[in-house]
């Protein structure tokens, strides 16, 4: 546990890394629908829409939605983070719909214990929070679903998260390529994945992927000390992060892009405004026209922003 004087650094640098986004944005209009009611809270999701006059299609072909998980290291963090707003009113400018949903905190309130025996036992309560996540990102599909007039077509979704909700997206990806769609219909899959410093929990040892997973984009700091760029693990629990699934995806021949961010830590995880120009292209490229187009690179850009280097002790 860190010391007082210790944490306040820390939670000043946590405070920097999300205000230092907020300033001179607005949010985009939206709508809002409870889509679950939990026995602990009700969850809800908000709807951008395209801007007025905005292209609704690419080549001919309808653009997808692009459904948002937030992150917040399963501890904090909601739908509305002033912060992601730029980045909507980027996507519904070129005429997406956005769909931003809430999820169960499924570390609050947890204290992780210290060394191998802490590390082992809270890593049970890491996959449960990635689980509620998945639960919750299925139970918004099936709302969308089941009120077609809200006009989200769920076979056209793209996931995508930043974080905890980048561990959230790619572990409901890799739930529905190992046959468990959660209430979807047989054959149901995501139109593509967007990770922001994604990873995979798991307590089975290694992800293993029965079949191909849907055209995946990941960002992530190579110096990433919060969520594991290649993978922690130990007695087959632990965290496999956007190198390592990128290298199985390769193995296996199957479309993927991987932006590797040369030293760069945690802060990949808040790029999805920065880093748009990749994200159309994926989007375009990959997602609508299915080039399967696949793409690794090391990039080093001093121009992108930074806000410290936040690590796993700064958020438990």
């Amino acid at each position: 546990m860190p010391n007082r004087c210790t944490g306040k650094k820390n939670m000043k640098k946590i405070a920097l890394f999300f205000t230092a986004l907020l300033l001179g944005f607005a949010a985009s209009a939206q709508e809002t629908y409870r889509f679950a009611e939990r026995d602990t809270c009700s969850l809800y999701l908000d709807i951008y829409r395209p801007a007025s006059g905005a292209q609704t299609e690419f080549q001919g072909k309808k653009k997808p939605t692009v459904m948002f998980v937030f992150g917040g290291g399963f501890v904090t963090g909601q739908r509305s983070d002033k912060f992601v707003m730029p980045w909507f009113d980027l996507l519904t400018a070129d005429g997406y719909n956005v769909v931003a949903i809430d999820y169960r905190l499924g570390m609050k309130g947890y204290k992780v214990g210290k060394g191998l025996a802490g590390a082992y036992k809270a890593c049970e309560r890491f996959l449960l929070a990635q689980e509620v996540g998945v639960e919750d990102v299925f139970s918004a599909l099936s709302f969308l679903a089941e009120n077609p007039e809200l006009g989200i077509d769920v076979n056209n979704i793209v996931l995508s998260g930043s974080s905890a909700g980048a561990i959230i997206s790619m572990a409901s990806e890799y739930a529905v390529v190992n046959g468990e769609t959660h209430g979807m219909p047989e054959g149901f899959n995501f139109k593509g994945i967007m990770s922001f410093a994604g990873a995979v929990i798991s307590t089975n040892g290694a992800p293993k992927y029965k079949n191909a997973p849907c055209p995946t984009l990941m960002l992530h700091g190579t110096a990433d000390k919060a969520v594991a760029y290649k993978s922690v693990a130990a007695l087959g629990r632990g965290i496999w992060g956007s190198s390592y699934i990128a290298g199985k995806l390769a193995k296996n021949g199957w479309e993927h892009c991987i932006y590797r961010f040369k030293d760069r830590t945690h802060d990949v995880a808040a790029y999805m405004y920065w880093l748009w120009p990749i994200e159309k292209e994926f989007l375009e490229q990959n997602v609508i026209l299915g080039s399967g187009r696949t793409v690794d690179a090391l990039v080093d850009d001093p121009s992108l922003p930074t806000w410290g280097n936040i690590s796993l002790d700064d958020i438990y």
